[in-house]
């Protein structure tokens, strides 16, 4: 199948590992031109040097996404650097999952704010693209209750609402927003990886929650993501895809 990213221009925030590192990945394979952004600056100038062998413009930089004015001038930067904007994906998270007042401040910050700040600075390149897509990275722990902390569920779940609006306030500009909520996704230096070797029980505790017997890849996650940002999926907008492997049991109705 064709995606029709060819050409495209892509923002992805976290993109220097994980989820955000496969989209990119998946995005310069598809011949979109793509900008990254991620917290440390060597592992943003390790996945430029990856990406930049793809062909495609690549561009990037270290954001701490959190903070407004670096946010929104990587978007502006990022704007130039590929000549406009078509899509962007939000995918970075405070990973708050403490129960105190610093988890809700720092899921706000940045699970929260950092989607609405980037959304905001971007759709006046947006509105000039034929074929504008936002999408979002939730989770399954803003579905339903779970061992995470009640900041990090509270805010993915406000993600999904966020997106929501804004795919009915956007749909006549022909503008779509959609979620993504992964489940339990393992990869190097990621999550659950420290926690496999810093809490053995939680994560077999997490492990037998997993119908399948495994947690996801990130790319398996990223597939889903790419493909609702794309324009294949041009009439997709309000949807949130859960990829989890059956690890919820809710219906989606």
């Amino acid at each position: 199948m064709d995606l029709g990213l060819k050409g495209r221009r892509a923002l992805v925030t976290g993109g220097s590992k994980g989820i955000g590192r496969r989209c990119a990945d998946l995005l310069v394979a598809e011949g979109a031109h793509v900008s990254i952004c991620a917290r440390t600056a060597a592992d943003v100038e390790e996945t430029l040097a990856t990406l930049r062998q793809g062909g495609p413009t690549v561009h990037g930089a270290a954001v701490d996404v959190s903070d407004k004015a670096s946010l929104e001038g990587w978007v502006a930067d990022a704007a130039t650097a590929l000549g406009g904007i078509d899509m962007v994906i939000g995918n970075v998270s405070a990973l708050a999952v403490g129960d105190d007042e610093a988890a809700w401040e720092a899921g706000f910050a940045t699970d929260m704010m950092h989607c609405v700040r980037m959304v905001n600075a971007a759709m006046p390149h947006l509105e000039a693209s034929d074929a504008a897509s936002i999408t979002l990275v939730s989770s399954v722990s803003g579905r339903e209750i779970d061992f995470t902390g009640p900041a990090y569920g509270a805010f993915k779940a406000a993600i999904v609402h966020y997106a929501s609006g804004l795919a009915y306030k956007l749909a006549p500009k022909g503008i779509r927003a959609n979620t993504v909520s992964p489940g339990n996704t393992y990869f190097e230096k990621g999550i659950w990886e420290q926690i496999e070797t810093g809490n053995p029980e939680l994560f077999s505790e997490a492990m037998a929650l997993n119908p399948m017997g495994r947690m996801a890849r990130p790319e398996e996650i990223a597939r889903g993501i790419v493909f609702l940002a794309s324009p294949a999926s041009s009439f997709t907008s309000g949807t949130n895809l859960v990829i989890d492997g059956a690890l919820t049991r809710g219906v989606q109705l």
